[in-house]
């Protein structure tokens, strides 16, 4: 008896260690993922034609990688990203419509089964280094965690030394399952919003430096520039203030990038080099203007990498495939050989990358971006679909002027830029304030003849077709994510239908359900 008792016990333990809820087959050469993501990161390095910054090891990066030219945050906006990130569905559908940390408090639905858990549930090894800023904790659940929740955000999203040894601990624990690393890094975000650092300056970039009274990052070697060195893109306006502000926020992102190195470097020491595929990409625009909470290209744009051992034929490659962060859950399931269906209660927005990587003339035609807003005094909610040639933004809001993130407002960007408006002086940028400020309820902007997004085509009789064509694509997805704004602005939802919210207008049905309002004669 006591032998049938040991033997039972052995199986129970067998099971419990080795298996969870579902069994899969894991492919030897496909066995791992590490996720590495910025903080209002953005294409500023090499392999996206910024030679004006030093970025050597996101070059490596590029070099070992599927480059993708076209690469898409679904939300430009923080928390809302993340959870996209690890949900696979737009912010509108999985709950978390603003930014999670106090006083905001925005949460994802408890239902929702984010990318740790699934991945948990095929017994794979999750964890978690970093900025987390998402919740609750029980849908956002990994088996290793560091993150703010429980450190010093500086320590383990800044500070490349601390990261690097907490990526150490993990890649060395002696559990031999498959794992899933994400690794979101703080850099490059801004420190604070009005110039309370403590020295540490307005993006944190000299937290670590070495100079007196700011700390040593052991691993780091701060890379200096001058402001008259730095390449100020088309949207930010060529000033002084706007310069100097580029210059600390390259300094910033050479810490990033020596992060990467080092992060990189532990992974092949680790030995899992050949099994592991790595992506890097970011949560939302970079903190200046028409970027981060935009979602015009400047907010949408990001890096987007994808290193396979795998397919080390398609290395240093870049790929025209419109790429989103919605992308991110549905790729590393499918590198896990898992299947959405099997995992999630809704169908994800987002599609396996997998076949760009094996492929790089395969063609993703079309993403979306849905955002409702950042702070919980921002409502600005914009829904939007991106084409090789076209994008088309629909301003929710209109009504209202465009608010404005409280670490942009405080910038120094944007202070000289308000300075300059109220003395009369030229903003040397390529719209107004008042522009800015007020937008229409579409535009429609045409790549082809328009990258800087200058002139909205939306009210022009030559673009009728295409706009309504790309509203009904846009609505379209609206209804198959279940958007809770998608009879917005002049309708109502009663009973999964619109209805106006004039007199003298009534809902005319359309595909879907689509919101139509026609005056009554």
């Amino acid at each position: 008896m006591w032998l049938l008792e040991l033997v039972l016990s052995f199986l129970l333990v067998h099971v419990i260690t080795s298996s969870g809820p579902h069994r899969n087959k894991f492919d030897p050469g496909r066995t791992n993922v590490l996720v590495l993501l910025g903080d209002d990161a953005g294409v500023q390095m090499s392999a996206y034609n910024n030679a004006a910054i030093k970025s050597p090891n996101f070059d490596k990066l590029s070099e070992r990688s599927v480059v993708f030219s076209h690469g898409f945050t679904s939300v430009s906006s923080c928390s809302p990203s993340r959870s996209v990130v690890l949900t696979g569905q737009p912010q509108h559908q999985n709950g978390m419509y603003g930014l999670h940390h106090n006083p905001h408090h925005f949460n994802t639905f408890d239902s929702v089964q984010s990318l740790p858990v699934m991945l948990g549930d095929y017994n794979i090894r999750t964890g978690i280094i970093g900025k987390k800023h998402v919740g609750p904790d029980y849908v956002y659940k990994f088996d290793y965690e560091q993150t703010e929740e429980n450190n010093n955000l500086d320590q383990v999203g800044r500070n490349i030394t601390c990261m690097k040894n907490l990526v150490h601990e993990f890649l060395n624990d002696n559990d031999t399952r498959p794992f899933f690393l994400y690794i979101g890094i703080h850099d490059p975000h801004r420190c604070d919003a009005y110039g309370k650092t403590g020295g540490k300056g307005e993006f944190c970039e000299n937290f670590g430096d070495g100079r007196p009274g700011n700390g040593v990052i052991q691993d780091w070697t701060p890379t200096y520039y001058s402001p008259d060195d730095v390449k100020v893109p088309y949207y930010i306006p060529e000033t002084p203030a706007a310069r100097r502000d580029i210059a600390n926020f390259y300094k910033t992102l050479s810490r990033m990038d020596q992060g990467i190195g080092l992060f990189m470097k532990e992974l092949e020491n680790a030995g899992f080099m050949e099994n592991t595929m790595v992506l890097y990409s970011s949560d939302n625009g970079i903190p200046f203007p028409t970027a981060k909470t935009n979602l015009y290209e400047a907010g949408m744009m990001e890096p987007f990498m994808i290193s396979s051992p795998l397919n080390k034929q398609n290395w240093g490659k870049h790929a025209d495939a419109l790429a989103s962060t919605m992308d991110i859950t549905p790729t590393v399931l499918d590198w896990f050989n898992i299947s959405t269906s099997r995992t999630n209660k809704v169908k994800l927005t987002g599609r396996s990358l997998l076949d760009v990587v094996v492929n790089t003339s395969t063609d993703h035609p079309v993403v979306y971006s849905s955002h409702t807003m950042h702070e919980v005094t921002m409502y600005y909610p914009m829904r939007v679909i991106r084409t090789h040639q076209y994008r088309l933004i629909h301003n929710l809001n209109y009504h209202a002027p465009y608010p404005i993130a409280s670490d942009l407002f405080g910038a120094q960007t944007f202070q000289d830029m308000l300075n300059r408006s109220a003395n009369s002086e030229s903003l040397n940028w390529f719209k107004t304030l008042d522009e800015y400020y007020h937008r229409p309820e579409f535009e429609l902007f045409d790549f082809s003849t328009d990258p800087m997004e200058l002139n909205n085509l939306a009210n022009r009789p030559e673009y009728q077709d295409i706009l309504k064509q790309l509203k009904q694509q846009l609505l379209d997805w609206q209804i198959e994510t279940k958007d809770p704004w998608y009879c917005l602005p002049g309708g109502d939802v009663m009973n999964n239908e619109c209805y106006a919210l004039r007199n003298g207008e009534t809902f005319v049905p359309a595909k879907g359900n689509i919101p139509h309002f026609e005056t009554v004669n």
